[in-house]
């Protein structure tokens, strides 16, 4: 057998017969399911984002970030290029602080953050530089204004804070009546609930997102 890839030094490997009778290697890294929800997170992007992404199924990425099953290679090396990290990134695990040992800071210029547009929304992601935040910032222009171009609600792990910059948005909630939002007005609320944006404003509204 072959020398293992050092990045999986100690990682198990276990090898699996398929039916046509070849063996793929599964890889299975403590909390790699985490190690990917971490990521997903980070980028702002849903399970449905990250499914286009990676070429992966939804209820794949599903199993994977719930450790209900392991990825073969070919899934890691999907996972990688669709999220656009490196190997060693994927199967790190993040380093236990030691108390007073925080200090970390992030600054991003106004217009430098990462771009990450969807079919509705122009997002700006911020403090891109951080690993395993506990909080998500990003800066969104509302380009949708009807909420027929929805194909069904965004939902998402965490909690949001969201923060009206500029323009006016309708705020739809899946358990609540659609309200309108203003410059200055902001919301809190659970984004497993479904939720959406759309543009009332002439413009194309801008908010402030907040995800943890």
């Amino acid at each position: 057998m072959s020398e293992k890839p050092s990045f999986l030094q100690s990682e198990k490997i276990l090898e699996v017969s398929s039916p046509s009778g070849n063996a793929e290697a599964m890889v299975e890294p403590l909390e790699l399911g985490k190690r990917v929800r971490e990521i997903r997170l980070s980028q702002n992007l849903t399970l449905e984002e990250a499914s286009k992404l990676t070429g992966l199924a939804r209820s794949t990425l599903s199993k994977i970030e719930n450790e209900q099953i392991s990825p073969t290679f070919t899934a890691v090396n999907k996972l990688v290029k669709g999220l656009g990290i490196d190997i060693p990134q994927l199967f790190s695990q993040p380093k236990q602080k030691a108390p007073g040992s925080g200090g970390r800071r992030d600054i991003t210029r106004k217009g430098e953050g990462r771009p990450h547009p969807t079919p509705t929304y122009e997002h700006e992601l911020l403090a891109t530089q951080l690993s395993s935040k506990k909080m998500v910032p990003f800066r969104t222009t509302v380009r949708t204004h009807s909420w027929d171009e929805y194909q069904d609600w965004i939902r998402h792990d965490g909690e949001e804070f969201l923060y009206v910059i500029g323009g006016s948005i309708m705020f739809y909630t899946e358990f609540y009546e659609p309200i309108e939002l203003h410059t200055g007005d902001s919301a809190y609320y659970d984004c497993e609930m479904g939720h959406a944006l759309v543009s009332t404003s002439e413009e194309d509204a801008e908010v402030l997102w907040v995800t943890a």
